[in-house]
């Protein structure tokens, strides 16, 4: 299966357990594999055979900046859904969504949730 990767995409929302984050919000780094048969899009060179990456990061924002969730699993979950109910051309989707500054009293670089699911997740 082909895939497309949508790396790293920022966004602000307001997801979390503790008060303060679903007060004051923060930064969430969403990147995504997206998995389909592209021999069509790659031989027509049209985008109507395709998925449009632009429409899919209006997807993401809309879920992570409009949407709000205590667990990242349920945004992660959320994302996948969507998308796969969205795209029909997409076969398996993977969510990585990052938490890079949780209040948790440590050191360390983030936190994140990786899920992959399949159109027959949706059925």
């Amino acid at each position: 299966m082909d895939k497309i990767f949508l790396k790293n995409c920022e966004f602000y929302g307001f997801h979390g357990v503790l008060p303060e984050e679903t007060a004051l919000g923060q930064r969430f780094v969403i990147s995504l594999i997206l998995e389909m048969d592209t021999r069509i899009p790659g031989k027509s060179d049209e985008v109507s055979d395709t998925v449009s990456y632009a429409d899919v990061f209006d997807t993401m924002r809309v879920i992570v900046e409009e949407e709000c969730y205590k667990l990242l699993e349920t945004l992660t979950d959320r994302l996948a859904m969507v998308i796969l109910e969205q795209y029909p051309l997409i076969e398996f989707v993977t969510v990585t969504a990052e938490k890079p500054r949780p209040p948790i009293n440590g050191h360390f670089e983030s936190v994140a949730v990786e899920i992959k699911r399949s159109r027959k997740d949706i059925e």
